[in-house]
């Protein structure tokens, strides 16, 4: 079983210096192998494939104030393959836009990340909030979501960015990495960190495995260096200090999201604390009239495409195959650009493909069984 985490104590150990501070496991035992229980990864044990079209915009996440009718909205969306990452810090900057002048109520179109978030900043300034939402948190795109601390995983392009875009975006990495450390250790696990193990491949063994590049090249944005201090440092592993049948591993500690968990948490909050969530879909931004509510704040991710007529949002497809539940698996890997992570619903498989341009300009969702077949067979040559 999973040991329990003492809160105080991680909370403390991550403090203002960020996760630069938590050692990786495998350092405690310098020249051990550490344990790590193997993975039951045969593709016959896929009970599911989910897909999901992240929202990327050149431009970058779009928090800007629009009139629409008599409705004043304010849109928060298209964060790309970053919405968990910069949920917090994003909702922070959307509350800001939406209490300027101030508002007796707010309403929040979307239930993913980014509506939960900015629904929860809005209420807790002590404004009545309500979420309008075709489906609930546990049924959007968001929780089909990789769910690893990735704030600038196909953000924007670094050529159609706006002057000041980098320093905002630190910003929002930085708010939000504070609001998701307040859940580590909380029950269920909605956020943790864990050593996740980066292998190289023998090059007889190095295969390309997933779906191929779409063409062109984005010169998606880097902002690795301006977080430096937020993330841990990767260690390498001496060959007696792992049993990988690999040529080199190195090890770190990542901050990684139990997406279904954490949102159920924000969703039972949002609603425990006071605020109110319906069910009903917009297909046309003239429908908002019908809100009582004179703020709008537009969290729709991908589907403003189609609500708002917002063509610069383009979808870069997602796949993760899914396995039985294996609580004993408590780290990550990545190998020959698979990604494995575990979670309370199951083990996560999926192809990261050799490029960021995999997925992009894609918007069909419908599962691909020799995708996900080809990744779980690859982290299987790891336990053979």
């Amino acid at each position: 079983m999973r040991q329990p985490l003492n809160r105080r104590a991680i909370l403390a150990g991550l403090g203002m210096a960020g996760l630069q501070t938590y050692a990786p496991r495998a350092q405690a035992a310098a020249h051990q192998p550490a344990y790590l229980a193997p993975v039951r990864a045969d593709p016959g044990r896929i009970r599911r494939i989910t897909v999901c079209a992240r929202p990327f915009r050149a431009a970058g996440p779009r928090l800007e104030v629009e009139t629409v009718g008599d409705k004043r909205v304010v849109h928060n969306y298209g964060h790309g393959g970053s919405g968990w990452s910069l949920s917090w810090g994003s909702a922070s900057l959307a509350r800001g836009l939406a209490l300027e002048g101030g508002t007796p109520r707010c309403a929040v179109i979307g239930c993913g990340i980014i509506g939960l978030t900015s629904a929860l900043k809005i209420l807790r300034s002590g404004v009545a909030t309500t979420i309008y939402a075709a489906e609930r948190a546990p049924f959007t795109r968001s929780v089909r979501a990789t769910g690893v601390w990735s704030p600038d995983s196909r953000l924007a392009a670094s050529d159609a960015v706006a002057p000041g875009f980098a320093a905002r975006w630190e910003a929002m990495a930085r708010d939000s990495m504070e609001e998701h450390r307040t859940f580590v250790g909380s029950p269920g696990y909605p956020v943790n960190v864990m050593d996740m193990y980066t292998l190289r491949a023998f090059a007889d063994q190095q295969q390309a495995v997933g779906p191929y590049p779409s063409p062109g090249r984005i010169p998606f944005v880097s902002y690795a260096e301006r977080v430096a201090g937020l993330r841990s440092i990767a260690r390498p592993l001496s060959r007696s200090e792992h049993r990988f049948p690999v040529a080199s591993a190195s090890v770190t500690a990542r901050m990684t999201f139990d997406v279904m968990t954490y949102a159920d948490q924000l969703m039972d909050t949002f609603q425990r604390e006071g605020g109110v969530i319906v069910t009903r879909r917009f297909n046309h931004p003239g429908e908002l009239s019908e809100l009582t509510e004179p703020v709008v704040v537009n969290c729709t991710g991908y589907g403003a495409r189609a609500l708002f007529g917002d063509l610069s949002l383009v979808p870069v497809r997602g796949q993760v195959a899914w396995l039985p539940a294996q609580p004993e698996v408590n780290y990550a890997l990545i190998y020959n650009a698979v990604i494995m992570l575990p979670r309370s619903q199951g083990i996560l498989v999926q192809a990261l493909g050799p490029s960021r341009m995999v997925g992009y300009g894609l918007d069909d969702e419908t599962p691909d069984w020799s995708e996900a077949a080809s990744a779980v067979g690859m982290i299987s040559t790891l336990f053979a």
